[in-house]
């Protein structure tokens, strides 16, 4: 299960990372068929969007909600499927499980045919397919000097919790406890009362 969430965390990383430019570069290159099933799997009416502005802000809320559901290796699979051949292709023989050396042998080729994040989003979604490949993959998504994604980015923005509540809250809670208090005050009366009558 970690490494399971560890591949999705690659894959979700290796999409973000993609600047909307890159990622309608990469949408624009796929068959007519792989677009087809792109614009479906993000919700599109028939004939699919016509604005490409609004199919990559639906192509990136779908992969957000489906990252846990598998929406977000569909949308992967669909844009990395070109790519992908062609790394199986150049690999040959090797490409069911290929050494780093042969993979780093193909990858400038493929870095230069498809960008490099394409080969980074092809390499995340290997991984998050848990390929035999999949160790090599993740030590060059974090290392390597050319296919390494970007370091995620941080939220600085700092929350600071208090134990000072706000004097609205402070006059709320005491009158809910006084009123609490008078309540439980009458109904211990009303049995004394119940008890000295019987």
């Amino acid at each position: 299960m970690k490494t399971r969430i560890q591949g999705l965390s690659l894959l979700d990383r290796a999409l973000v990372a993609m600047t909307d430019d890159e990622l309608t570069a990469l949408i624009d290159s796929l068959p007519d068929d792989h677009r087809e099933a792109l614009d479906s799997l993000c919700g599109a009416r028939d004939g699919g969007f016509e604005d490409p502005a609004a199919r990559i802000v639906a192509v990136r809320a779908t992969a957000a909600r489906g990252r846990m559901s598998g929406g977000l290796e569909q949308i992967a699979t669909v844009l990395i499927d070109p790519c992908l051949a062609e790394c199986i292709e150049a690999l040959g023989d090797h490409a069911d499980d290929p050494s780093e050396e042969q993979f780093l042998d193909v990858a400038p080729g493929l870095v230069e045919q498809h960008g490099v994040a394409t080969v980074r989003l092809m390499m995340a979604t290997t991984v998050a397919g848990e390929a035999n490949a999949s160790v090599m993959l993740t030590r060059l998504l974090k290392r390597d000097e050319t296919l390494a994604l970007p370091a995620a980015e941080r939220n600085d923005e700092v929350v600071v919790l208090t134990r000072e509540a706000d004097p609205e809250i402070k006059a709320k809670r005491k009158a809910k406890r006084a009123a609490e208090q008078a309540a439980a005050r009458a109904r211990r009366e009303q049995q004394s009362k119940a008890r000295n009558r019987t």
